[in-house]
């Protein structure tokens, strides 16, 4: 069974590009909507003024949950990467103790750290 996987959410990469490009939208609705509510309070609008206190309050939420997302998606990226290097340590464990070669050791070790970090 083969799945299409042209969704934002292939990986967890493409889901945090997908949810970083929402934050720069919901930022934008927020800078306007603050840009909004200085003229209509310029303009004693009331009623605007309230239903934009609503609009600013939903925004914020929405930042919030927006910013949670961002950092669960990336502490579940550094998870991956500390899974994988776990996973290349044991490998790399088992060439070093079955290979006397040290060249290769050290280049796998290198190529770890670059992983991680």
């Amino acid at each position: 069974m083969t799945e299409e996987r042209d969704s934002p959410f292939e990986t967890l990469e493409s889901a945090h590009g997908f949810v970083s490009l929402l934050r720069e939208a919901v930022d934008e609705a927020y800078g306007s909507i603050l840009d909004q509510t200085a003229e209509a309070q310029s303009a004693h609008a009331e009623r605007r003024i309230d239903a934009l206190r609503l609009v600013d309050h939903k925004l914020n939420s929405l930042r919030q949950h927006v910013l949670a997302s961002l950092i669960l998606l990336n502490d579940l990226r550094t998870l991956r990467r500390l899974l994988l290097g776990e996973r290349q340590r044991t490998s790399a464990s088992a060439e070093r103790s079955s290979s006397t070669d040290t060249t290769m050791s050290v280049g796998g070790d290198a190529g770890r750290r670059d992983q991680v970090l």
